[in-house]
C-alpha cells in the first residue's frame, strides 16, 4: 500500500518533523492543526476564531489531498480547557454539517501554547 506525504502552503506549516498528511488509497490522516496562519503566525481571538482557523487549515489540506470536508469520517478535538468546549462547538458545527464521529478531550498543554488544536481523517 502506497502512502503519500501531503503539503500545501495554503496551511500552517508543520512545527515539527511531520506530514500535514498522510494520503493512503482509503484515507487522508491529517495532522493535528492549530490556530495558526499559513505563514506561520498564531491567531488571537476568541475561541471560535481559533477553531475556524484550525479547521480551515484541515480543508486546505484536504483539498491538497484531492478530498474535502465533506468526506471527513472522523475528528479529534483538543482543548486545554473544557469551558471552550460550547464555543468550539458553535464554530465546529458549521464546518461539519454531516457530522462525522468525534472525539473532544482536555489536554494540560498543546504546542506554542494554543488552547486549540484539530486533527482529522477523511476518505480520498
Amino acid at each position: 500500500m502506497s502512502a503519500t506525504p501531503v503539503y500545501t502552503v495554503k496551511a500552517a506549516p508543520v512545527a515539527g518533523p511531520y506530514s500535514q498528511a498522510i494520503k493512503t488509497p482509503t484515507a487522508i490522516y491529517c495532522s493535528g492543526q492549530i490556530p495558526c496562519d499559513a505563514a506561520g503566525n498564531l491567531v488571537e481571538g476568541t475561541i471560535q476564531e481559533k477553531t475556524a482557523t484550525c479547521i480551515g487549515n484541515l480543508q486546505a489540506v484536504l483539498e491538497e489531498a484531492g478530498s474535502a470536508i465533506a468526506k471527513v469520517v472522523k475528528v479529534n478535538v483538543f482543548l486545554t480547557d473544557m469551558v471552550n468546549f460550547a464555543d468550539m462547538n458553535e464554530e465546529y458545527a458549521k464546518w461539519f454539517t454531516h457530522k462525522p464521529a468525534r472525539s473532544c478531550v482536555a489536554v494540560k498543554q498543546l504546542p506554542k501554547g494554543v488552547d486549540v488544536e484539530i486533527e482529522c481523517i477523511a476518505l480520498p
